[in-house]
């Protein structure tokens, strides 16, 4: 009992520690996929309106059956450095559960690993992607959704094939229609103030009469 007691503590701090929830070190990933995006450097999207046409496939350097294992691709929006400089709630982390670079994911699709040639998808940007300075990054996944290998449309430094989205969300619409009705109700309740004063002049005109 005494040993199971221990087992169990042993787990339960291994837990508080992390590893209950899978934390991978980006640092551990080996970059086997090759990814490109359509964007060229530099090129400004708009959210809602354009697209971004992603590409993956293993590197076709490296030994067959090193993808054997690989059961789930996603596909992630990540923030460029330029785009993470006094941002906190974007910052890089090495632990890939807390890190805050690629929260926007794109897709989430069984890999083919019989599939040898290049795959791609078309993806229109959501109206939600805040404004900022991106490349695309791709995660192989095993059965157990662990990571084990990825690419990206950059180079390490994240330093090339980067594109800006500029985002046309809408959300200045609803506060310019709150701005046009709060005004209306003010100048309404003006014109309600103003009238219900000259009628009590009015009256007290009357009565002094």
């Amino acid at each position: 009992m005494a040993a199971q007691g221990l087992l169990v503590a042993s787990l339960l701090v291994l837990c508080l520690a992390g590893s209950c929830y899978g934390n991978v070190l980006f640092s551990s990933l080996k970059r086997t996929l090759d990814v490109t995006a359509s964007p060229k450097q530099g090129q400004v999207l708009l959210a809602g309106l354009d697209k971004i046409t992603v590409t993956w496939g293993v590197n076709k350097t490296l030994p067959a059956g090193t993808d054997s294992a690989y059961k789930t691709i996603k596909l992630n929006l990540c923030y460029a450095p330029v785009s993470q400089q006094d941002r906190a709630w974007r910052k890089t982390e090495d632990h890939l559960s807390r890190d805050k670079t690629c929260q926007q994911e794109i897709v989430a699709k069984p890999y083919d690993s019989s599939n040898k040639t290049v795959q791609s998808i078309e993806w229109l940007i959501e109206r939600d992607v805040p404004t900022a300075t991106y490349f695309v990054r791709a995660y192989a996944f095993d059965s157990n959704e662990v990571e084990l290998g990825y690419g990206q449309s950059t180079d390490a430094k994240k330093s090339i094939n980067l594109f800006e989205i500029h985002a046309i969300s809408g959300r200045h619409s609803s506060l310019d229609i709150c701005s046009i009705c709060f005004s209306a109700f003010s100048v309404v309740s003006l014109f309600v103030f103003f009238y219900a004063e000259k009628r009590k002049t009015k009256a007290s005109s009357a009565e002094q009469k």
